[in-house]
């Protein structure tokens, strides 16, 4: 049952129909979300996402939606808030961000302003419009953990090179920080995921994620190129798990509250994954070991080891992956096979 606080939230503007703002809705995992909150069917879904880093066709993924519940802008949150027309909104999903290990590269030094701006113009919404916020941010802010282990209990960890993915991690982390202070000096209701290594359908190579990148090396009969010496641990989950957890978070997390979302049973290490890919791919693909620095340039930086605790989330939020790793692959491939765009 919700809590005292936020049934006395909830009991203000009660309506009949449940409105949902999903900034990012365009992107990987902002589509599944937004197919997600559409099995409701009280809900209904805007979107705004200016495409940055959509890898959609976004008009074909509404064309398939054929929802009339699904309504969207093209347009950036500092514009959508600068329109100063919102709601009403019961719910906000904050997921819209530069993203990617690669897609980050060409965002140095302007990651914190974008992110943090972001996420203010985001909490005034929710404010105005007495919504749950929702914030998508990342498993990076832990640094590495505990030699990869991450639980929400965990001290977060800034290391000491300075890189454009340590700006990406301290600015969601600072995020974070403010959102919960901000339940602590105001009425609003904030609850945050940090994802692990999603996977799955519609996800683009082109951000640098590496399940995409193997998948269609191994289809087009080319070396997997592995970065380093593949030893990197990593924890892949479905996005259609993480798309419930989001939901699971926003309806039934803890005001102020930070959720581990990641399947740790599917630990696996980089060097594991390109094998297991070609064996399900029954490729003939060798695999390369190569300096992502001479590919990417100097800025880039692999992330440490990281796989996550999540028993908070299971407890707390009954939420359980449902897809082991060989299925994320096989979906995966399943998709780009396909040659969809949507």
């Amino acid at each position: 049952m919700p809590h005292d606080q936020d049934q006395a939230r909830e009991g203000r503007g009660i309506m009949k129909d449940k409105h949902i703002l999903v900034t990012g809705g365009f992107g990987f995992l902002g589509s599944h979300l937004v197919e997600r909150l559409l099995v409701d069917e009280d809900a209904r879904v805007h979107v705004v996402d200016n495409l940055s880093t959509s890898p959609l066709d976004h008009e074909a993924f509404v064309r398939r939606v054929n929802d009339p519940r699904l309504t969207y802008d093209v347009l950036s949150i500092e514009d959508f808030f600068a329109r100063g027309s919102f709601g009403p909104y019961q719910e906000i999903y904050h997921l819209a961000s530069v993203v990617g290990p690669v897609g980050v590269l060409g965002h140095a030094g302007k990651i914190t302003k974008s992110i943090t701006d972001d996420t203010y113009r985001v909490i005034d919404i929710a404010n105005r419009t007495n919504a749950r916020l929702c914030d998508v941010s990342t498993s990076e802010i832990y640094g590495g953990g505990r030699d990869g282990y991450c639980s929400e209990n965990d001290s977060k960890i800034i290391t000491p090179k300075v890189s454009v993915r340590l700006e990406y991690a301290v600015a969601k982390l600072a995020c974070e920080i403010a959102l919960v202070n901000t339940c602590k000096v105001s009425d609003l209701f904030a609850v945050i995921i940090r994802p692990f290594n999603i996977a799955g359908p519609r996800q683009s190579g082109k951000g640098g994620f590496v399940l995409p990148r193997f998948i269609k090396q191994c289809l087009a009969g080319e070396p997997l190129t592995v970065y380093g010496d593949g030893g990197m641990i990593r924890a892949f989950t479905h996005v259609i798990d993480v798309a419930d957890g989001i939901v699971r978070a926003a309806r039934h997390g803890r005001r102020g509250e930070a959720y581990n979302i990641g399947n740790p049973q599917n630990k696996i290490s980089i060097r594991e994954l390109a094998e297991r890919t070609v064996r399900i791919t029954a490729s003939e693909s060798r695999i390369d070991y190569v300096d992502p620095k001479a590919l990417f340039g100097p800025l880039f930086e692999e992330a440490n080891d990281k796989y996550p605790d999540a028993d908070k989330a299971m407890g707390e939020l009954g939420w359980r992956p449902r897809f082991d790793l060989d299925t994320v692959i096989r979906d995966s491939v399943e998709y780009i096979r396909a040659g969809r765009l949507d």
